[in-house]
């Protein structure tokens, strides 16, 4: 039996959860509608504009009590890192404001809210990986905005599963491995940064994992859990583009280079990995993340 298969067949309730999947069209939400679909788990899924995390009116009806809701899970979020920079209010309109208002929601119906956070929350000084406990120090808006989040979270009180993960990919959506795959193919040679370095996060992979601890917190897990979600292993944006490029254009050269040489308007933490131990105690080995990039390479969609 394959890990990916191992990490389907987690613990039940005495019947399947029912499901509201928020965000539904994104990359994690594609990954995490196939699943449940595979699962037979009963669920309804919504998507911008049917609901708008920064609307009240909005959230209470996509959780209005003649709904049967067991378990939420939020994969709607404010992605666009470098624009947050200039749009902090907006970014933390969704990803604090916004899935505090959720959770808040969550708490009053007794529901399960799934909801994910990410590497930039902390500052990137670490030398070794990140423990869940480590301070929230990000260094960026959108860092700030998931940190909102994660305290109102928090303060809601309600039962969660908070599931901190990084540098997210798919054979879908736009994502560095499908941006890399394509740039390859036309070009001779592509620098990456090499002094930046995590853990890449195959979004199929992730939406696994997640549902595995899901249905350990449903039939008695702590009610309030945070964990660390990524493929195993680590690697810089350099090694991890290397890999890419060796399956789908071994003739393009990757050649590695300093952020400093690529300013953006956000910056990146420069060591990001996750501390993955407490999720490989309760669910197992995490597949290392060159071979989920193969198994994603292998159904890359045309962009």
């Amino acid at each position: 039996m394959s890990a990916a298969d191992s990490l389907t067949r987690s613990p039940r309730s005495a019947a399947p959860p029912k499901v509201l999947l928020i965000g539904a069209d994104g990359m994690l939400g594609r990954a995490f509608r196939e699943l449940l679909a595979r699962e037979r788990a009963p669920f309804r899924s919504l998507m911008f504009p049917e609901i708008d995390l920064t609307s009240d009116e909005s959230v209470d009806r996509a959780l209005a009590a003649d709904m049967d809701v067991d378990v939420v899970i939020n994969c709607a979020a404010w992605t666009d890192v470098d624009g947050a920079e200039t749009r902090e209010e907006e970014a933390t309109a969704v990803n604090g404001a916004g899935a505090g208002r959720l959770a808040v929601r969550c708490a009053a119906r007794g529901a399960l809210l799934v909801h994910y956070s990410t590497d930039y929350v902390f500052n990137g000084e670490a030398s070794s990986p990140y423990p869940v406990e480590a301070p929230l120090d990000p260094v960026n808006a959108y860092g700030r905005s998931k940190a909102v989040g994660e305290r109102l979270l928090a303060a809601s009180g309600c039962r969660h599963l908070l599931l901190r993960t990084s540098w997210l990919y798919a054979p879908w959506a736009k994502n560095f491995v499908r941006t890399i795959a394509e740039l390859a193919k036309k070009r001779d040679t592509l620098r990456v940064v090499e002094d930046q370095r995590g853990r890449p996060t195959s979004a199929e992979h992730l939406a696994r994992v997640s549902w595995t601890l899901l249905g350990q917190a449903l039939v008695g897990g702590e009610p309030h859990r945070t964990f660390h979600v990524t493929d195993g292993g680590a690697c810089s944006w350099f090694e991890f583009a290397r890999a890419i490029t060796d399956r789908v254009a071994p003739q393009c050269r990757v050649e590695p280079c300093l952020a400093a040489e690529f300013p953006r308007p956000a910056r990146r933490p420069t060591y990001s990995v996750l501390d993955i131990g407490d999720t490989e105690t309760a669910v197992g080995f995490m597949s290392p993340w060159r071979d989920n990039l193969a198994d994603v390479l292998a159904r890359l969609e045309s962009p």
